[in-house]
This record gives structure tokens, C-alpha cells and sequence, in this order.
């Protein structure tokens, strides 16, 4: 939710940094353990995993926690990406399911292409580097902004979580090459807006390819990199969920909304307002892994605060439980992981009233670098077991 090998210049320098343990967690522990400026990698069932520097580990350690160590992450990398390729935006060999950006962008306009009537390409906005960020319109009418519910999906906030970039592709190829052939993809298009960024962090998910061998990162390229999911304005850097220090990997930035693709995802957020009325009801954000669907918050351990009622509580509850036994993934409110501050969950939902979830994809267990390295024949089973949950999230956004 992993620094990297040894890298080129003004690359992040993570020396003696292994892969832990510790198993039977509470909330407070975990939360510890994320403040600790440790990479946390996924929790299940009370066990944490996560990566950190011998002096993180140690300073666990003398607060009482029992770490086990797993492995090395270099040499863990290493392992996972043998060899270089020749082309610098390659993904490492036996991985080449996966979409690179040129690729993701050569499909998106190969959709609008095939399928214009429905489908329309656009941009939120440029990542730091220079990249669009990508945005997918379908809809029935694509050409004209209905008075429809409107559901946004993003992906790829952190930079190695490459299968969530699959999983909006998925979306995609699904309410386009579905349309007028499956009744239920044929009903949803044509009475919502779908919004699709199938990267916000392009400039990341590059560099964590680049040369064909993996580096486990996770932050966007803006100086030594920033958390996009702990840059957002709601309850920005409040409660321990995030850190101040460039070189942590929950580094929240100086400002909230400092990194541009943050901030360009809000500003088409915000312009999703039409005569005071917040037109996008609902949304996912992709992640991996430990199989969960979140909701907030993330930054108090309350049930209900500012913004959110009982009631309205219990409708993330409600709606959270039957997207997590549609796809077998489990369900909690995110701060029951441990405290987050800054997330894109809170400000959807604590600006704009949208009912935000999300989703921490396979593997449910982790221990190696598959958690964030799937082999390519994962691709198609992991995505497609969301196809229900999206189903009812777009039903869903009809209520809200």
C-alpha cells in the first residue's frame, strides 16, 4: 500500500533495508508501525508486512514489537527482475502482459477509435514529468453532459501497483466492447457517466520499470517523491498518518495538493460541479494488495466525524459488505488498518460528498515481491473478479 535497488543518480538512496513481519497487530500497532516512516506492504489478519531500514527496524524493536525478518529487498528485487533489457520502458521478462504508459496510451486511443460513440479520451492534467493523466469518458451519450449519476474509477497511485492500471483497462474493455451485447453493461452505460483515469502517477510507474528491472517505488518523480495517497486537502498531515520527512515513503508533501496529479484530479473533481450539485456520486480507488475494501475515514479512529453522520456510516458499511462478498476481499473502515491522513477516500468524501471506497487488490497474503509483481497470468482472473463490485457500485451511485 518498497524503496528500491540501488539506483541511478538522484535516485532515493534506501541502504540494509529488509522485508518484516509481526503477526497479531492491533490498530495502534499497526499505526505505529506506518509512523515509523516503514513501508507498509499489506495486513491480514494481524499480520503486517512491510519494508524498512535496519535503524526503522531497530527503533520497533525497542518499542516492544516482535519483528521477523524476511528476506532483503535488493537481493529480493534483483531476483524478481534478472537481466536488463534493452528498452528503457519495458517491463522485466515474463511480464510483458502488463502496459507500459505508450502502451496504456495506444489502447486508450485504440477504445475511443473502435468505439467513439460511447467512448471519449481526454486529460486532467499533466503528471510532473510532463505525462497526460489519461481520463476515459463512456457513456451513452458521451458527446453531451447528461443529467446522469456519474461514477469516477482511478488507478496506479502508487507507482509498483501495476495490476490496479490493469484493472481500470479492464473497466474500460468491458462498458466498450460489452455495450449492446451484455443487458447490464448496456443498461449502466446508458444511464451514467463513467470516468476512468487508468494512472494517476504515469511519472512513477515508469521510473519503477525502467531499464526492465523492478525498484519497488511508490511515490511520484517530484524531487525525492511524494505519497499521492497522503497528498490529498482533507485532513491533510493532521493526525500521524503521514509524514514530513522527503525521505519517508509516506512523505505528504509541503502542501496539500503540492504534487500536480493530485491536484489535477481534484481540479476535474471540482469542475464535476454543475449549479452547486456534485454530478460524480461515486467512486473506487484501486490499490494492492491485501484484499480489502476500505471506506472512510482514514484519519480518526471514530466511526462517525465531521461529515459523516450515522447514517451515513451505515450506508459505507452496508454498501462496503456486499462489494466485499461480491468479490471475497474483506471489509473495514481504513483507519481500522491504521490511521492514513491525506487520502483521496476523505477528501472525496468529506468535500464533495462522494461515496468513496477502496479497493486493496490480490494477493491477500503477501511475504515476497508478488504482492506488487503479480506474474501476467494474474492479470485477467484478478480483474475480472471485480467486475461484479463495479457493478454495484455504478447501481449504487444511482442512490446516492
Amino acid at each position: 500500500m518498497i524503496a528500491g535497488l540501488a539506483a541511478p543518480a538522484g535516485a532515493q538512496q534506501l541502504d540494509d533495508r529488509g522485508l518484516f513481519e509481526v503477526h497479531d497487530t492491533d490498530t495502534a500497532q499497526r499505526t505505529a508501525i506506518a509512523h515509523s516512516g516503514a513501508d507498509v506492504w499489506g495486513v491480514r489478519d494481524g499480520t503486517v508486512t512491510f519494508a524498512a531500514q535496519a535503524s526503522q527496524a531497530e527503533e520497533l524493536r525497542a518499542e516492544g514489537l516482535d519483528l521477523v525478518r524476511l528476506d532483503d529487498l535488493d537481493r529480493m528485487l534483483a531476483e524478481r527482475s534478472p537481466g536488463v533489457r534493452a528498452a528503457a520502458d519495458e517491463f522485466p521478462p515474463g511480464d510483458e502482459a502488463y502496459h507500459t504508459y505508450t502502451e496504456l496510451t495506444e489502447e486508450l486511443q485504440q477504445t475511443v477509435s473502435d468505439h467513439g460513440d460511447i467512448a471519449k479520451l481526454s486529460s486532467v492534467g499533466q503528471s510532473h514529468e510532463g505525462r497526460d493523466l489519461h481520463l476515459i469518458t463512456i457513456s451513452g451519450n458521451v458527446e453531451v453532459d447528461e443529467d446522469e449519476p456519474e461514477v469516477l474509477f482511478t488507478c496506479n497511485q502508487h507507482a509498483r501497483e501495476h495490476l490496479t492500471t490493469e484493472m481500470c483497462l479492464r473497466i474500460i474493455q468491458r462498458f466498450t466492447d460489452e455495450y449492446g451485447q451484455d443487458p447490464t453493461v448496456t443498461e449502466l452505460v446508458d444511464t451514467r457517466e463513467i470516468h476512468v483515469i487508468p494512472t494517476v502517477n504515469p511519472d512513477g510507474a515508469e521510473y519503477d520499470i525502467e531499464g526492465g528491472q523492478y525498484r519497488g517505488w511508490r511515490k511520484n518523480r517530484q524531487g525525492s517523491g511524494t505519497d499521492l495517497n497522503r497528498n490529498w486537502g482533507y485532513q491533510w498531515g493532521c493526525c500521524g498518518g503521514s509524514s514530513g520527512s522527503p525521505s519517508s515513503e509516506t512523505y505528504r508533501g509541503p502542501s496539500a495538493f503540492s504534487a500536480p496529479e493530485t491536484a489535477a484530479v481534484a481540479e476535474f473533481v471540482g469542475s464535476r460541479v454543475v449549479s452547486g450539485t456534485q454530478q460524480i456520486t461515486a467512486h473506487i480507488d484501486f490499490h494492492s494488495y491485501s484484499e480489502l475494501v476500505l471506506w472512510p475515514y482514514g484519519y480518526t479512529y471514530d466511526d462517525t466525524a465531521e461529515n459523516m453522520t450515522p447514517e451515513q456510516a451505515k450506508r459505507f458499511q452496508e454498501v462496503g459488505a456486499r462489494l466485499a462478498d461480491s468479490n471475497g476481499y474483506t471489509p473495514q473502515q481504513s483507519s481500522d488498518l491504521y490511521i492514513t491522513d491525506g487520502g483521496i477516500n476523505d477528501w472525496l468524501w468529506g468535500e464533495h460528498g462522494i461515496l468513496s471506497f477502496t479497493f486493496e487488490m490480490y494477493p491477500a497474503t503477501g511475504g515476497g515481491l508478488d504482492g506488487f509483481y503479480p506474474p501476467g497470468d494474474r492479470i485477467e482472473p484478478e480483474t475480472q473478479r471485480n467486475d461484479e463490485a463495479v457493478e454495484i457500485l455504478l447501481t449504487e451511485a444511482g442512490a446516492a
